[in-house]
């Protein structure tokens, strides 16, 4: 997160240890090496911390940029859950119980919820039935899932889907002026910082050694929607990845003229199979473990596929 952001939550959490906001950002631009060079001889470049920073090129004196950088959000682990396209409160018991039996097994040190963990079915825009969960109550039933997680004793991280994106949008549209409050941020409704969890947004990439993980919303929409989820996000992205979004197991490998091998896996959901917006579909239900190579560049994707209640 950009290094204010950061300051601001350390700040409000550690008032003894800081005279205020800016002494916050001091510290972290320090540990960073953004200091000047006096003090970067004291950070070493192969600190995870270091971030170098590169004043923009302009030489003609152009106006002042709001360009925001994209960059992708590494994840560090030696075993990788990845849960997608849970949809509390519309989740699957024989599917999540399933998964989270394979997860007490494994021990993995960290688990991504990669996307539409909650539905806010209440906040969507298309046609709504009252008689559904209410919001609070959705808020309330994934605050008690993210309390199971935490009992595995893994590491978690929470990326925004394009469900999630829904609570944003809702206030934007209909509350502008509670954007950016904090009581307001689905963190805090979730309590995510009070967790220990890690949350990520702004459509960003994750890495997990070398593989690339998306929700899948990333791309934006289109009319392009293939058979085979896992070769279009190999005609997407064109690099070894994983995403969610279309709750379908599936994998696609190819090898360019080089001989380098590329394969994309698309996840199953852990949501119900049959939603009355769409009954007939080919959804299938699944997660994956992703063991992680300690030199930073290699891992294993088991692809698991759950049929009944039992992994296939």
């Amino acid at each position: 997160m950009p290094t204010l952001a950061l300051a601001r939550i350390m700040y409000n959490d550690n008032k003894e240890l800081f005279k205020d906001i800016d002494a916050a950002r001091r510290a972290l631009r320090y540990i960073e090496g953004k200091t000047g060079a006096p003090n970067k001889k004291f950070i070493p470049e192969t600190s995870e911390f270091f971030m170098s920073e590169h004043r923009p090129r302009n030489p003609y004196k152009l106006p002042e940029s709001d360009e925001t950088k994209y960059e992708p959000y590494f994840i560090k682990a030696k075993k990788l859950a990845v849960l997608s396209d849970v949809h509390i409160p519309y989740h699957s018991l024989d599917a999540c119980s399933c998964a989270l039996d394979k997860i007490s097994d494994e021990k993995p040190d960290a688990i991504l919820l990669n996307g539409d963990f909650i539905d806010f079915y209440g906040l969507s825009r298309f046609m709504k039935d009252p008689r559904k969960r209410s919001v609070a109550h959705e808020l309330e039933a994934a605050r008690q899932f993210l309390d199971v997680l935490a009992t595995f004793g893994a590491k978690i991280y929470f990326k925004l889907g394009n469900h999630e994106e829904r609570y944003e949008h809702f206030l934007m549209q209909k509350a502008p002026e509670l954007l950016g409050v904090q009581q307001f941020e689905l963190r805090h409704l979730l309590g995510l910082d009070s967790r220990g969890i890690d949350l990520i947004g702004d459509k960003r990439i994750i890495k997990a050694n070398d593989l690339n993980i998306v929700h899948g919303h990333e791309f934006g929409g289109s009319i392009f929607s293939p058979v085979n989820i896992a070769r279009g996000l190999f005609l997407r992205g064109k690099v070894t990845a994983m995403q969610g979004h279309n709750h379908s197991v599936s994998e696609h490998t190819e090898s360019n003229m080089n001989g380098d091998i590329v394969t994309t896996w698309s996840l199953g959901c852990l949501s119900e199979l049959n939603p009355a917006y769409l009954p007939i579909n080919k959804w299938s239900h699944g997660f994956a473990i992703v063991d992680l190579n300690d030199n930073g560049k290699d891992f294993h994707v088991r692809n698991y596929r759950i049929h009944k209640g039992k992994i296939l």
